[in-house]
């Protein structure tokens, strides 16, 4: 190879040589390449999506620069080896100077390589400069489209495979699929540009002519020059220098030496001239031709010569601009023209746009072109009218001014046969750009309530307008051995209700339990409210003790296996004030219950022995023992005191003393009993002044939102801290002839919500056992307690849709559904 190199070819004689050494060099080329593979250029991804600048920055530093696609086979073997990302991936490819351009190698996008998707590039006219390729889409797969460059997308990248020696130093290294081919610089060829272009010769020098050439490259070849001159006496008419140029051919004809020549011409403005022998030389006989760029007439001689005196036949030419016709706006519109020459004339663009509710008729954009005329007739103003409308299955359709046109600004409304609702917009507008502002309703069959199949029973239903709509019918039947109570056929109406309640089928029951007050009570009620095979398990709340059995079942004689149970309130012993010593407790009324906490505290001289605070714990006992007061000697210097402090009622005080009971820097932290909040500062310190921080605070009862009677129900409430706050309980009762429907107690639990939700009170026969049948659900298994707070959600959302649907009985009322039944406080909410 490196012989290859050194060849000289400064000598005729030796470019023989240097030719068959050549083809030498490029056999053992061939050889070594088919010995040694050469690098493909390959196709890289992102794993992140980025804009297009982070896009580039990307490529290259991992790679070799964004993909650079050269022909629509690229194209479609991206498509194929790419995968498939919803954002697609940017490419070489940016508007520069407005002109599309691949940046990698900063040539111009050509036609061949162009594979825009349908209405690309800039269907929206807002800066989308750079370029996306759609990778497998399922409609334009491997087409490109413009973005903006801000937008996030993966980068499509490509790893070179020309090297540095590649094309011989003599030519650009083009990448293609899998290889890479060579394009060589001017001047160069062969398949790695190693043959230099010859321009030849001069066979004969014009007399009179003297030259002097030199030859970088090679004897007269791509970059030699020659310099000529003529001899005393003579003037030299051409070039005085020629060039061997990279398509083998010299800059210019020989220069001739002649005799006086006729003065030089002008070129016209926006027009050209060429002239025979040459430009350069106005000789005798010579001859010159004119013409005017596109848009212009020439305006004088179109040929003129040089003639024996020295002068032209007539004066140089002159190219005028064309012009078209004055146009004006159209009715209705307006017309907006640039003139970058003169008024109307070639160049001159007019845009025309109409009033609101009329579009252009014809091309809103007209150009005056080369032959003074306009690219298109004057466009018109006509009125829009966007697509017919017809009236809905089961409607009708009213449109005003007119249902037959639909022109601008047209209003249609829609109205639906008895049955049927209107779905969509009840009134739709014809807008200024043709379109509909809505589109058009249909009618839909009313929806009545989905049912609740009765559990035990066989539903047979018919839908000819879609489940549970209007005209749905729905037949019950009861299994062997239960009665049905209600209608057996149930259907919509036109109003969206059912011409009646569901059926049911009705099983023995037991008298309705409540839970017991401080407690909660859980039902599995397989076969409904209260029914047969029913359980309920009570647990009284922390602090109180069950009095009575834990579980009853119902049995099959309709009765209870046992009275229900009470909860009891857990106690702990009394306590009294040590002997020189003070007891301040948080029960002021001395019942001492769970959860109630005691301070000591000794008079001046006596000193505690024990712990100041004790607690009552579930199990009715003390945290520790009652402590003592000791005597102790007196201190020779009086220690400051602040007064001392009351516990706040329905409170806790817990307090640090630095220097006895109550001295400087004592700080007290203050505390509210279950269903209390703190009113004022939670902690106090004694000051030097003798004086606390800040007033004692309060325990003010939590709120529970106010209770609103619906009529004809009666309520009465006791509210021992106010009115609907903790601690209050409001009983409900019906008037005579109506049945309550929930439950008759409802308290303020301390979390500030009712333990359950307000009852209602409903006319008939229909007892509360009977209600709770009727929405008789799934058998559960009477050890799935724990199902129950899942159930219940689903009953309250069973039990919301039935109210909605214009149900006699109140959703709140019921809590069946799936034969679990509670009577545990929950929040409505």
């Amino acid at each position: 190879m490196a012989i290859c190199l050194k060849v000289s070819w400064n000598r005729r004689f030796q470019r023989a040589v240097f030719r068959a050494t050549q083809l030498l060099c490029f056999s053992a080329i061939i050889s070594e390449l088919m010995n040694h593979k050469v690098a493909a250029w390959t196709y890289h991804y992102s794993p992140l999506a980025y804009s297009w600048n982070t896009s580039r920055r990307y490529c290259q530093t991992k790679h070799t620069d964004l993909v650079a696609i050269q022909n629509k086979k690229e194209i479609s073997h991206l498509n194929d080896v790419i995968p498939y990302y919803s954002s697609y991936y940017w490419i070489g490819i940016r508007k520069i100077n407005n002109v599309w351009t691949w940046v990698g190698t900063k040539k111009n996008l050509t036609k061949e390589a162009e594979n825009w998707a349908e209405n690309e590039p800039n269907n929206k006219q807002n800066n989308q400069d750079c370029v996306e390729i759609y990778i497998k889409s399922s409609s334009a797969p491997g087409q490109w489209n413009d973005e903006p460059c801000g937008k996030r997308k993966r980068a499509l990248c490509y790893t070179s495979s020309c090297q540095e020696m590649s094309c011989s130093k003599q030519g650009e290294c083009i990448e293609t699929i899998g290889n890479y081919t060579c394009s060589c610089s001017p001047g160069f060829y062969g398949p790695e540009c190693e043959y230099v272009k010859e321009c030849g010769e001069f066979n004969l020098l014009p007399q009179h002519m003297l030259m002097n050439c030199s030859h970088p490259l090679g004897n007269f070849s791509f970059s030699s020059q020659c310099n000529f001159h003529c001899a005393e006496g003579y003037e030299l008419n051409g070039s005085s220098k020629l060039e061997c140029l990279a398509s083998g051919i010299w800059t210019n004809k020989l220069p001739q030496c002649l005799a006086i020549q006729c003065p030089p011409l002008k070129i016209p403005e926006q027009g050209t001239m060429a002239c025979l022998p040459s430009a350069k030389e106005f000789q005798y006989q010579s001859s010159c031709n004119f013409s005017c760029e596109e848009g212009f007439a020439l305006l004088g001689t179109e040929e003129v010569q040089c003639t024996a005196s020295g002068e032209w036949t007539a004066p140089a030419p002159v190219c005028k601009v064309m012009q078209c016709q004055v146009l004006e706006a159209p009715s209705k519109g307006t017309m907006d023209c640039v003139h970058p020459l003169a008024a109307f004339a070639y160049g001159s663009s007019c845009k025309f746009e109409c009033q609101p509710g009329y579009q252009v008729r014809g091309l809103d954009t007209l150009r005056c072109i080369s032959s003074g005329q306009w690219t298109a007739p004057l466009p018109a103003c006509e009125v829009i009218v966007c697509d017919p409308l017809e009236s809905p299955v089961h409607g009708s359709m009213d449109c005003s001014p007119s249902s037959r046109r639909f022109q601008y600004n047209t209003n249609c409304s829609f109205h639906c046969a008895e049955g049927f609702m209107l779905r969509g917009a009840e009134t739709v507008q014809c807008s200024d750009v043709g379109q509909w502002t809505m589109p058009a309703p249909i009618c839909q069959a009313l929806q009545c309530q989905d049912l609740l199949f009765p559990h035990k029973a066989q539903v047979n239903c018919s839908y000819p307008f879609g489940a549970f709509r209007y005209q749905s019918t729905c037949t019950f039947t009861c299994e062997e051995g239960l009665l049905l109570v209600g209608e057996s056929v149930l259907q919509c109406l036109a109003t969206g209700n059912w011409n009646a309640l569901p059926p049911e089928c009705k099983a023995i029951a037991c008298a309705p339990l409540l839970s017991p007050q401080n407690g909660t009570m859980t039902c599995v009620q397989p076969l409904g409210h209260s029914s047969y095979k029913t359980t309920c398990q009570f647990i009284c709340d922390e602090g109180f003790s069950l009095l009575g059995p834990e579980i009853l079942d119902c049995a099959p004689s309709g009765h209870w296996t046992g009275s229900p149970p009470t909860c009891e309130a857990i106690r702990c012993p009394a306590l009294f004030a040590p002997e020189h010593g003070i007891l301040d407790c948080s029960d002021t009324h001395g019942e001492f219950g769970v959860g109630s906490t005691c301070h000591f505290s000794c008079n001046k001289g006596f000193k505690l022995n024990g712990s100041k605070y004790v607690e009552c714990t579930a199990s009715g006992r003390w945290t520790v023992p009652p402590p003592t007061c000791k005597g102790i000697k007196s201190s020779p210097t009086p220690e400051m005191h602040c007064p001392a402090l009351i516990i706040p009622e329905h409170g806790t005080m817990s307090c640090r003393h630095h220097l006895g009971t109550f001295g400087l820097n004592t700080t007290c932290y203050f505390g509210c009993k279950t269903g209390f909040t703190l009113t004022g500062d939670s902690s106090l310190r004694c000051r030097s002044s003798g004086r606390w921080t800040a007033v004692t605070p309060a325990c003010r009862a939590i709120k529970c939102s106010e209770l609103h009677v619906i009529m004809p129900i009666v309520m009465n409430c006791s509210n021992p801290w106010g009115n609907f706050s903790y601690g209050s309980t409001c009983m409900f009762h019906c008037p005579e002839g109506q049945v309550l429907n929930g439950s008759a107690r409802s308290e303020c639990q301390e979390n500030g919500h009712w333990s359950t939700i307000m009852p209602t009170c409903q006319e008939g026969p229909l007892t509360t056992q009977e209600a709770l049948a009727y929405f008789g659900g799934a058998v559960a298994s009477t050890t799935g307690l724990v199902m129950s707070g899942i159930l219940l959600a689903l009953l309250r959302k069973r039990f919301r849709q039935k109210d909605d649907g214009k149900s006699p009985l109140n959703p709140q009322s019921h809590l069946g559904t799936y034969g679990v039944f509670t009577n545990a406080a929950f929040d409505p909410n």
